[in-house]
């Protein structure tokens, strides 16, 4: 079974403005409320891909209950963690002639509420994969990342996270088995500027020497790069398209990497995969489906 974690999910309230003005009533021309949080978007493509799978974190209020009723709907299992105090954040998206948002900050998590996700944690089995995806709330332990893998270190899993700077550097040595900067993030964390393709399998490489087992960096639209564990190195350009939404791009090339991988256990194919599905939900309104995924794979010449 694959679970993902997400600790501070949101309502996405999407609305577009045809010219947004300050200090005036405007009328939105459309508007859309999706689920949302890096591993939400992760169980949402996965599912979107035919893999089961369930969403762990913490949910609040009015807000939390919506966001279980939306992720319910598409047919995503959940098993959230209801916090007392506070509600589930709304994030408001304007698009406009420029893009504004307004995220809020969510419920305040105790560490009852915390003390909970890791018995959550320890029904864990052999082979599982566990997704840790996105920042941790100001109210959480900055190390949180880190002490959940600490805490399972030893088990037979397979652990992804999806998350920046400090918060992947301080897994490293749990050797997880992916990571998934972009090129900027990879930049910060090295306190440098990458500037192609070689630069990313330069400091990747030295993310693998850390200890992750599987490197996996998005370049938007100048393609991405996978150090993979046995040892090989695969780049793609970016699949041609319009980009019409990059919110949950990288989240989907985790999903269909991990798709990809437990579809036939090769590296190949799974950095194909991710690579195809991030691309589908970059030129999609939503988040991609499977038929979008299999028609980016066919089309897009791969060396």
């Amino acid at each position: 079974m694959i679970y993902t974690v997400t600790f501070n999910p949101s309502l996405d309230y999407v609305v577009d403005v045809k010219e947004f003005r300050t200090g005036v009533v405007n009328r939105t021309e459309q508007e859309a409320i999706y689920p949302g949080g890096k591993g939400i978007n992760v169980s949402v493509v996965l599912n979107n891909l035919g893999y089961e799978n369930t969403a762990f974190g913490f949910l609040a209020g009015f807000t939390g209950k919506h966001i279980e009723m939306l992720l319910r709907e598409r047919g995503i299992q959940t098993d959230f963690i209801s916090v007392e105090e506070g509600c589930s954040r709304i994030n408001v998206k304007l698009r406009s002639t420029e893009e504004t948002e307004i995220n809020g900050q969510g419920p305040k998590i105790s560490q009852d509420d915390i003390r909970r996700l890791y018995e959550k944690l320890d029904s864990l089995k052999d082979g599982d994969i566990l997704v840790l995806a996105g920042s941790i709330p100001d109210r959480m332990p900055k190390s949180m990342y880190m002490d959940i893998m600490k805490y399972l270190d030893g088990r037979n899993l397979k652990i992804a996270v999806d998350a920046t700077k400090d918060l992947l550097l301080n897994v490293l040595t749990y050797r997880p088995f992916l990571i998934k900067p972009n090129n900027h993030e990879l930049g910060e964390m090295f306190q440098t500027v990458i500037s192609g393709k070689d630069d990313v399998i330069c400091y990747a490489k030295k993310l693998r020497q850390m200890g992750a087992r599987n490197v996996l960096v998005s370049m938007a639209g100048e393609g991405a790069v996978l150090l993979a564990e046995d040892g090989e190195v695969y780049q793609s350009e970016a699949p041609k398209g319009t980009v019409k939404n990059s919110v949950g791009a990288g989240d989907s090339m985790v999903a269909g990497f991990l798709a990809g991988y437990l579809n036939s256990g090769d590296y190949k194919e799974a950095f194909q995969m991710g690579v195809c599905t991030g691309s589908a939900s970059a030129f999609s309104e939503g988040l991609a489906t499977k038929r979008e995924v299999e028609a980016l794979l066919a089309s897009h010449p791969f060396h």
